[in-house]
C-alpha cells in the first residue's frame, strides 16, 4: 500500500498537498474562471466496468467541494457513493504523469488506472486477465 503524505480530507474525499500544487498550476496555465476546480466524477466503461472522469469545471447543485490552497476539487454528485473515501494524488513516472484516483471502495482496478469495479459486500473478485492494463488505451 503506497503511504500518502500531507493529505487534506474533505468529509467524502482526501486530497494530497501535491495535488493541490498542481491543479493550481493547471488552473492557472488554462486561465480557468474563477470558482472552477477539477471536477471528479465516474461513468460507465473503461476496462473494468467504470472509469474516473476529470475535467476542470464549475460546481453544480449537489457536488461535494473541497477549497485547498486556493483550488477546487469538485466531486459530481452522482458519482459521490462511487468515490466516497478516495485519495487524489498528483504522481510523475517516466511514461505517466498527472492526478490519481486512489480508491477504497474499488474491488478491482485496470491496470492503468483510470478504471474500477466497484466492490459488493460479501463478494470477492476473482482474477481477470483483462484487468491487468494490457488491454487499457
Amino acid at each position: 500500500m503506497r503511504t500518502l503524505r500531507s493529505v487534506q480530507k474533505l468529509s467524502m474525499i482526501n486530497v494530497t498537498d501535491l495535488a493541490a500544487q498542481e491543479l493550481a498550476a493547471l488552473l492557472k496555465e488554462k486561465d480557468a474562471p474563477e470558482g472552477s476546480g477539477l471536477r471528479l466524477g465516474v461513468e460507465r466503461g473503461g476496462c473494468a466496468g467504470l472509469a474516473y472522469t476529470m475535467k476542470i469545471g464549475e460546481v453544480n447543485e449537489g457536488d461535494q467541494v473541497l477549497d485547498l490552497q486556493g483550488t477546487r476539487f469538485i466531486v459530481a454528485a452522482d458519482s459521490l457513493e462511487f468515490l466516497e473515501g478516495c485519495t487524489v494524488d498528483f504522481t510523475e513516472a517516466l511514461s505517466d504523469r498527472g492526478f490519481k484516483i486512489f480508491n477504497p471502495n474499488a474491488a478491482r482496478s485496470c491496470g492503468c488506472g483510470t478504471s474500477f469495479e466497484p466492490s459488493e459486500e460479501g463478494k470477492k473478485p476473482e482474477y481477470d486477465p483483462a484487468l491487468d492494463g494490457t488491454q487499457c488505451k
